[in-house]
This record gives structure tokens, sequence and C-alpha cells, in this order.
């Protein structure tokens, strides 16, 4: 496989990385054309950054990040969650990984791996935060295995239909 994994200008490939997420994400198109929307504007956040990983010029799997900020929209939802547990610190200096997602046809190949440690490993911040759907899934482990651990438990978003965890790491992430 000929998988180069590499800067992404993500507002430039929003289609193609969407394609990607849908795939594996399972989102519907009215899904996709909500999502557009927000990775253009996450993209002009300053310190918003992206990786892709390509197979044969083809978009397989990306990632994108920034440092959080507690006006955005998402901490503003997780922040009384962590609050609650007493880990509402984890907003602070941190990079949040906003999306990561592989096509499943190039999952379990170490591509979401990756990605997640090559964008961390350029960020300024001690520490990363992501949140992720709070189930038992091979995604959840991939994060326990960087290091990752729960903050908050079945965090509901508003329209999501399942409950995330918030999980954050200390960077950098670890390395097996």
């Amino acid at each position: 496989m000929d998988l180069v994994i590499g800067p992404l200008d993500l507002s430039a490939h929003v289609d193609e990385a969407l394609a990607v997420q849908a795939v594996a994400f399972g989102l519907a198109p009215d899904e996709v054309a909500v999502r557009h929307q927000i990775v253009l504007r996450h993209m002009t956040y300053p310190g918003a950054r992206a990786l892709g990983a390509t197979a044969g010029g083809d978009l397989v799997g990306f990632v994108y990040g920034m440092p959080n900020d507690r006006t955005h929209w998402w901490s503003t939802v997780v922040e009384p969650y962590l609050r609650a547990n007493h880990h509402d610190h984890w907003l602070d200096d941190a990079f949040v990984i906003t999306e990561l997602h592989v096509h499943p046809a190039y999952q379990n190949r170490g591509i979401g791996r990756s990605l997640i440690t090559t964008i961390t490993d350029g960020a300024a911040e001690p520490r990363s935060i992501l949140s992720a759907i709070d189930t038992e899934s091979p995604a959840r482990a991939l994060y326990r295995s960087l290091g990752y651990r729960d903050l908050a438990r079945q965090v509901l978003f508003p329209s999501a239909p399942k409950p995330y965890a918030v999980m954050g790491a200390p960077l950098p992430l670890l390395r097996r």
C-alpha cells in the first residue's frame, strides 16, 4: 500500500474528507451537508490544522483539530459534564481532536494511530481531548492505547442519537 500521511488543506478537500467520514461514521446526506459548513468554519479558527492519509492519490483518512477554546460550542456542551467529574481543567491548554476518520476499507492498518499521533506531535498544548461515542469500539480501544482516559461519560450532544465519552491524554501520546 502506497500510503502517505501529510498536511491537508481541509477547506479545499472538505467534500473528499466528508465522503470518508460519511462511510466511516454512517452519515446521511443531510448530515454531511450540515458538517460541511461546520468544517469550513472550524478551519478558520486560530491554530486549526488537518492531516490526510492518501493511498494511490485518494484520501482514505483524515484528522483535524485545534487548540481548545472554552467559548466554542463543543466546550460549552462538555464543560458541565467535565466539571461534575472535577475534570473541567482539561478544557484549558488542550488540543482538541475534532474529527478522526478512516475509510472502512483501510481500517486496522495503523492509519488512525499515525494520523492522531502525528497531529498531536505538532501541538504546543500539554494535553489532548476528544469525544467518541460512549461504547466499546475499536476507536475507543485505539484512544486508550495512546493514553487517553475517560474524563466524562454519557455526554449528550444536541441532535446526537447516542451518548458520547470525553477522553483526555497528556502529550506526547503513548507509543506502542
